[in-house]
């Protein structure tokens, strides 16, 4: 719409006369000259929140059909997201190419309609072959004790920093996605997303054992007023969160997305609080196993760890295990939560209210509080021989290598106060100028009616 037309349409939108009120008029307005506004008493959301649908694939996402044997297996292309879909029974293949250089991540998110019944050990599970049927890694993971369906993501990956480990030549290997379960029913189709990037080696050989001793110590809760921070719906619409207090309403069957930027030799904590219900205290409420669960992912959605909350309507509050500082060494542990912290980046948070809360606690939004820490000062990374794919992947986006100050609050990402400042201060302009301008052409519209009457 030109800027004409949309002046156009203003001017019928105010001749009501005075019979809308400002706040209807301050909507239309809003709407006509393209901008995201908020009614009185109501808060404005990010428009790229997409935190009320269901699962967002990438929007870039390229479809792509699993084969029923390798033969005919298509192929995966590192950098790129994919979209597909798992049969009810059965395998779903996938082809890459690797070089003898790279280490390889292949992740895939399984995607089941909602309604769908899943059990605990449901779930979906992934594995890397070789040409020769021999498994480079595998990896399951499940809905846990929600039993509500919601979307997990399992890893797979072919590694050539372990001179020993198998799958080190270059050449074809396939990705084997299929469910994870005891039952003999099919559990329907479900769609998925597949992402494969890789990591070049160091330019220099290092140590080749995880590190020995680490503080393991988990510090006090942050503390402060929480800020609002809508979650997104995948991990390709995760929310930002830096160091600090966030709040965010979950409903019932949903599941939201945040991400943390974590530097090398950076240490993550996260504390995760639910809200009372309205009429909890002293009243009896069925108890829901599982009622939130909240799964932390690595910057290739590989699983670090999880915790499960059971709720009654009472509030509620329990945190992440202690995590290691981000190292590159830690992929020789054999602990799957330290290998799993292998590199710098963006580590996703993914929070779901189990469905089971509609039907026992109420199908109102329960309030989340996320208390993230990020601690430690950031250091140099492995030095790679070449780049990611997709490039600057294991890189903690600009900003989150200043030090947090230590037992203080920031409200934003890790050292990026002044970004969010800027920000906020020129969301504030913006809104006066819009603001001012309205109340000058409401005064013109109110002059000509009354000439007209």
């Amino acid at each position: 719409m030109s800027v004409r037309r949309r002046r156009a349409a203003w001017w019928r939108a105010v001749a009501w006369r005075g019979r809308a009120s400002a706040a209807v008029r301050l909507a239309v307005a809003a709407s006509v000259m393209g901008t995201t506004a908020a009614l009185p008493g109501q808060t404005a959301l990010a428009a790229t929140s997409d935190a009320s649908g269901d699962y967002a694939f990438a929007r870039d996402a390229r479809r792509i059909e699993g084969a029923r044997t390798t033969g005919d297996a298509l192929r995966l292309r590192p950098g790129a997201t994919y979209r597909s879909s798992l049969p009810g029974t059965g395998e779903a293949y996938y082809r890459l190419e690797l070089d003898a250089s790279s280490t390889a991540y292949v992740s895939a998110t399984a995607v089941p309609a909602p309604g769908t019944e899943v059990s605990a050990l449901d779930g979906i599970k992934v594995s890397l072959q070789d040409a020769d049927d021999r498994t480079c890694s595998i990896d399951t993971e499940t809905f846990g004790s929600s039993r509500s369906p919601h979307p997990v993501a399992a890893w797979a990956r072919r590694e050539i920093s372990r001179p020993a480990a198998p799958c080190q030549a270059a050449g074809t290997y396939y990705v084997v996605v299929e469910h994870a379960g005891t039952r003999d029913a099919s559990p329907g189709a479900w769609d998925l997303e597949l992402a494969a990037v890789t990591e070049p080696r160091p330019a220099r050989v290092g140590a080749t054992e995880a590190p020995e001793e680490w503080d393991s110590a988990s510090p006090q809760p942050l503390a402060g007023d929480p800020e609002r921070r809508p979650g997104g719906a995948g991990f390709t619409r995760a929310a930002t969160l830096g160091q600090g207090v966030w709040r965010d309403d979950i409903e019932p069957g949903r599941t939201h997305f945040y991400k943390v930027p974590v530097d090398w030799g950076q240490q993550l904590y996260v504390t995760a609080e639910v809200g009372s219900t309205a009429g909890a205290t002293g009243a009896r409420r069925d108890y829901v196993p599982g009622a939130l669960g909240l799964a932390l992912y690595n910057p290739v959605r590989g699983h670090v760890d999880d915790l499960r909350l059971g709720y009654d309507g009472r509030q509620k509050s329990t945190a992440l295990s202690p995590l290691p500082p981000v190292e590159y060494d830690n992929r020789y542990s054999v602990r799957g939560q330290v290998s799993a912290m292998r590199f710098a980046g963006s580590y996703y948070l993914v929070a779901h209210v189990s469905d089971e809360v509609a039907d026992s606690i109420g199908d109102g939004p329960l309030a989340l509080t996320l208390r993230v820490r990020v601690r430690g000062t950031a250091q140099a990374g492995p030095g790679y021989a070449g780049e990611s794919v997709p490039q600057r992947l294991f890189e903690a986006p600009v900003g989150a290598r200043k030090p947090a100050a230590a037992g203080g609050v920031v409200n934003g990402p890790a050292g990026g106060g002044s970004a969010m400042v800027a920000v906020a201060v020129g969301g504030i302009g913006a809104g006066t100028v819009l603001l001012a301008g309205l109340g000058v052409w409401t005064a013109v519209a109110r002059r000509r009616a009354a000439t007209a009457r």
